[in-house]
């Protein structure tokens, strides 16, 4: 049962075909079929079989696939740490949702490093509906943001951090005083928005929804900052973490627009999630307490606006896939 046997399973199931699977990894579809008929042969098992509507997996065939994916994502996970315990070093890879990517990782994963000095974090930027597959894969660590409606009874969740989201707009809005008119008023509004918007399990994407705005009004940046310097230059409006924009509430910078009940921007909260602590990686299980304490919550909140170049030691921030 090698890696490359298993590899070809589970781009089968994955993908529900051998054809589909043979173009992802660039081989013959013959020899995709090659390697499931040896774990055929060697697990005694027919795995699946083709009906008129895709592939059927036998009860065995669907043990294989969960193994599968397990032994390749800790193969993977042990070739890194491997590579980096050569060099003395620990890696941690963390998947975020865009939000907390942006405003609350700079200065938490700063903390946190700074106690550990072999340690590196890659941080990128994921959908929360992956969270759960990147875990099990062994293709993350850490995942952290709003809890997905799907989690398996093997991920540890754990809720650390609540916040609110606002609207805001700039004192100079030339449409400021109709803002206060509701749902209507809101929905013809240029809605200048961050890569968050992008995930409908995002407060941002609910927002949207609840307020029924057209797709034809909102413009996405690749940064909440960037979306909030339009917004500060009267183009628009911005929803974003209260504590994002404190400052510039309190300096008459941006100003906060009225939501109405039925559509209020609401509370968000982020959880950090891991596999258990035996199975998953040590730095892993710590970062997942160390989010907890009213240190990370500090510097979670105080460290918005860090840059990168700041970190010791790196930390790899991927916004765009």
């Amino acid at each position: 049962m090698t890696p490359t046997r298993l590899r070809a399973f589970a781009a089968v199931v994955r993908l529900g075909s051998v054809k589909a699977a043979a173009a992802e990894l660039g081989v013959s579809e013959a020899a995709v079929s090659m390697h499931v008929a040896h774990l055929r042969k060697e697990l005694e098992d027919d795995l699946f079989v083709r009906t008129g509507s895709g592939i059927a997996f036998t009860p065995g065939g669907l043990r294989l696939a969960r193994r599968a994916t397990e032994l390749l994502g800790l193969q993977e996970q042990t070739i890194r740490e491997v590579g980096h315990a050569g060099h003395g070093r620990r890696l941690m890879h963390v998947a975020a949702s865009a939000l907390f990517a942006e405003h609350a990782a700079p200065g938490l994963i700063a903390l946190f490093t700074s106690r550990a000095k072999d340690l590196e974090v890659e941080l990128s930027v994921r959908d929360p509906w992956e969270f759960a597959g990147l875990l099990a894969n062994r293709e993350v660590d850490v995942a952290i943001g709003p809890r997905p409606d799907r989690l398996p009874a093997t991920v540890t969740c754990t809720p650390f951090f609540s916040y609110q989201l606002v609207v805001v707009a700039s004192p100079s809005h030339p449409d400021l005083p109709a803002l206060t008119g509701g749902k209507a008023s809101l929905r013809q509004q240029s809605w200048l928005l961050g890569p968050s918007a992008n995930s409908a399990a995002s407060t941002v994407a609910a927002l949207l929804r609840r307020l029924d705005v057209p797709e034809q009004g909102q413009r996405i940046f690749q940064s909440t900052a960037a979306a909030l310097e339009e917004t500060r230059r009267g183009h628009g409006v911005t929803p974003v973490p209260s504590f994002v924009v404190a400052d510039d509430l309190a300096a008459g910078r941006l100003v906060r627009v009225p939501v109405a009940a039925a559509a209020a921007a609401g509370d968000g909260r982020w959880h950090v999630m891991t596999l258990p602590e035996s199975v998953g990686l040590a730095a892993g299980a710590e970062l997942a307490r160390f989010v907890t304490t009213p240190r990370a919550t500090q510097a979670m909140i105080h460290g918005a606006g860090v840059t990168i170049g700041h970190f010791r030691p790196s930390v790899h921030v991927t916004l765009w896939r």
